[in-house]
């Protein structure tokens, strides 16, 4: 008697994403290299994830750390990302934010203080400046 007739199924995961499902509660602090989607609770920080994003029924108790950040949800705690954050229509973040870029659409609740620095530049770049005064320097 044969269970699982269908062998054309595959629980590979080439793109690293993690799924918090509706029903599914963390507690603790999450580490994820890859994608990680909210759609369950978190009560702790996620940290070191690519791409976070919190969908309508996700909700975060804590900080996240991350490259980008989508919320639809709720999050309760302070968003760093290096790239960008996008609040959606329907979300709320108490806490700070601090990214590059930051886009609040309309009807996103947002309660803190936001930081946007300016991405990096690169270590050469005054090198070159120095260089081209003194050429000028007689």
């Amino acid at each position: 008697m044969a269970m699982f007739k269908n062998t054309n199924i595959s629980f590979e995961s080439k793109n690293g994403d993690t799924v918090i499902g509706t029903e599914a509660y963390f507690q603790g602090t999450l580490t994820a290299k890859g994608s990680l989607r909210v759609d369950g609770r978190i009560d702790g920080s996620i940290v070191d994830a690519k791409i976070v994003t919190v969908g309508k029924t996700g909700k975060v108790k804590g900080d996240i750390s991350c490259e980008i950040c989508y919320v639809s949800g709720e999050v309760r705690g302070n968003v760093t990302a290096l790239d960008h954050i996008e609040a959606l229509a329907g979300s709320r973040i108490d806490g700070d934010m601090r990214s590059p870029r930051i886009m609040l659409e309309e009807g996103a609740v947002f309660n803190g203080n936001c930081t946007m620095d300016a991405p990096k530049k690169p270590a050469d770049q005054p090198q070159q400046k120095n260089s081209k005064t003194e050429a000028k320097q007689p």
